[in-house]
Parts: structure tokens; C-alpha cells; sequence
């Protein structure tokens, strides 16, 4: 009986701990706006080639790409070549927030998904991209509300109003 009374209060406890509460901001050289989400998940927005082996001894074992090879700023041979020589997966899904693809979503939530890639860090220009995609993630994959992961997406870096709408349309036609 008290086993099961201090595992409801540890449950509870756990789920009146905000979203954004999760999200953890620290200064990562090379990468914008890095955060850590949890155990399996690190974000951010650019990210040097020169930071791919700092994320390595980080934990991390592969790469999501989001930018699009054209961004300015976005250097993806060489980022894919410094992940393979830190000996990282490394995956590049161009997601275009002007003209958003389902596909690469799809193909997105099934690299997450993929014990094999984690832990996973995720990076776009800004984080804004990573944001939307987590929040898909979180709501299809980990069953959560649509505002708790509003919250947390918004912590990592989901400010663009049309992705918000692409998002909210994506997870409503896959549920």
C-alpha cells in the first residue's frame, strides 16, 4: 500500500513539473540556442562543423539536420563529414518552414523514434524548426497534451507563427 501511494505521488509529482521546466539552456560552443530536453534529446539552431565533437563527448550518437543545404551558414557536407569522423550518425531531413513537407516529419518522428539514433541531437538555423518538430514528437509519439507541448516546444525555440499552424494541422490529420 505505501509502495503504491509514494509511486502516485512520484507520478503526480512528475506531471505538475512544467514542460519548459525540462528544457535545459547552457552555453554549447558552436551551437545557438542548445538545449537539453532530456536523456535521449539535445537541440539547437546552427551548429559548426567545428562542434560535432564536442556534442560526441556530450553523449550524443547521431545528428538530425533540418536545415535546408541553401540557408546561409549551412555547411552540410562538411557537418555530415565531421559527425562521421567523431564516429556519429549522421541525418539530414531539409525542412523548408516556407513550404513544409509531411514526408520529412514523417521521416523525422521515425529517426527519434529509432533507439539506435539516441541519444539524438537536432538542430535547424535557430531551433524554431526543432521546436515544431519536437512538438509533433511529444504529442503523436509520447501521447502528450497539446499545450504541455506548446510549452516545451516554445522553451527550445518555436516562435514562427505558420509553422505553429503546419504543426497543429500535421498532428490533428495524424491523430
Amino acid at each position: 500500500m505505501m509502495t503504491r501511494l509514494m509511486f502516485a505521488v512520484g507520478v503526480a509529482a512528475m506531471l505538475a513539473v512544467p514542460a519548459a521546466a525540462q528544457v535545459q539552456k547552457k552555453d554549447m560552443p558552436g551551437v545557438r540556442n542548445y538545449s537539453r530536453v532530456d536523456a535521449t534529446v539535445g537541440c539547437g539552431g546552427a551548429t559548426d562543423p567545428a562542434a560535432i565533437a564536442g556534442l560526441k563527448r556530450e553523449g550524443y550518437v547521431s545528428v538530425i539536420n533540418l536545415r535546408l543545404p541553401t540557408e546561409e551558414g549551412a555547411n552540410v557536407d562538411a557537418e555530415r563529414a565531421a559527425a562521421q569522423a567523431a564516429g556519429m550518425k549522421y541525418i539530414s531531413l531539409p525542412f523548408n518552414v516556407a513550404a513544409p513537407d509531411s514526408k520529412v516529419v514523417d521521416a523525422f518522428l521515425a529517426a527519434v523514434a529509432d533507439k539506435s539514433n539516441q541519444p539524438v541531437f537536432v538542430h535547424c538555423g535557430s531551433a524554431n524548426r526543432v521546436g515544431g518538430m519536437w512538438m509533433v514528437k511529444r504529442v503523436l509519439q509520447d501521447k502528450w497534451a497539446i499545450d504541455r507541448a506548446t510549452t516545451e516546444a516554445e522553451a527550445i525555440g518555436l516562435t514562427s507563427p505558420d509553422l505553429k499552424k503546419f504543426v497543429a494541422s500535421y498532428i490533428a490529420a495524424h491523430q
